[in-house]
């Protein structure tokens, strides 16, 4: 029954899958926390950057955004990620890249959301006692506005869990690409199809279960 599978690494292609998702939640979350930050910072020109960043890379296709590191960065600038030698290791650090710029722009307007819930007060008395606004933001503002938006990063993870089929546009060998491949070769399209559909929802069901639990028991109680 399943003897399509002899000789595809499929455990590994959902590692790869795996690991560019791991990688690019850290990226996107850093830089979303950062964009965040500066669209509700007091300086006109931060403000401006981090508005301008999010709405353009948002209309932007995650298609687009992935070529375009691959043929613009890789190929015109020579921008190789320390991997010039290893294109395949190269492919996947521009992945790694698009996908975490690509995703800080929806985390940040979840983290922003988060920050809209907590109590101008709070910023107002920091202020008063004498923190800066970063001091503020980092010390008060920031846990309580995560506390409040680990559902929504929830399903930013998700939905970053099923981009990386993306990187499959630039060689990326991770579950997509072997999906194709598969597909191309072996005559058992229902089967290959619904494995690999079964793989995605191993990996994004449990992980929404959990965060979404995570978040009840963390929300703050108003």
């Amino acid at each position: 029954m399943f003897d399509f599978l002899e000789g595809y690494d499929v455990l590994g292609a959902f590692w790869t899958t795996v690991q560019l998702t791991a990688l690019s939640a850290v990226g996107s979350l850093i830089w979303g926390t950062l964009l965040a930050g500066m669209r509700v910072s007091p300086v006109p020109l931060m403000r401006g950057f981090g508005t301008a960043y999010v709405n353009i890379v948002r209309n932007i296709p995650l298609t687009v955004i992935i070529v375009f590191s691959s043929l613009g960065l890789a190929d015109i600038f020579g921008v190789t990620m320390g991997a010039s030698d290893d294109f395949k290791l190269q492919g996947f650090r521009l992945a790694v890249l698009s996908l975490s710029a690509y995703t800080a722009a929806f985390v940040c307007e979840a983290i922003r959301s988060g920050i809209n819930t907590v109590p101008v007060g709070q910023a107002e008395a920091a202020r008063a006692i004498g923190l800066s606004f970063s001091q503020s933001l980092r010390l008060i503002v920031l846990p309580q506005a995560f506390r409040a938006v680990i559902a929504p990063l929830a399903n930013v993870l998700i939905a970053l869990t099923k981009n990386t089929t993306v990187a499959a546009a630039i060689g990326v060998a991770e579950a997509a690409t072997l999906m194709k491949t598969m597909l191309e070769n072996e005559a058992q399209t229902i089967a290959v199809g619904a494995l690999f559909a079964l793989g995605f929802v191993v990996l994004t069901l449990p992980t929404g279960l959990l965060l979404g639990w995570v978040g009840k028991r963390m929300a703050v109680k108003r």
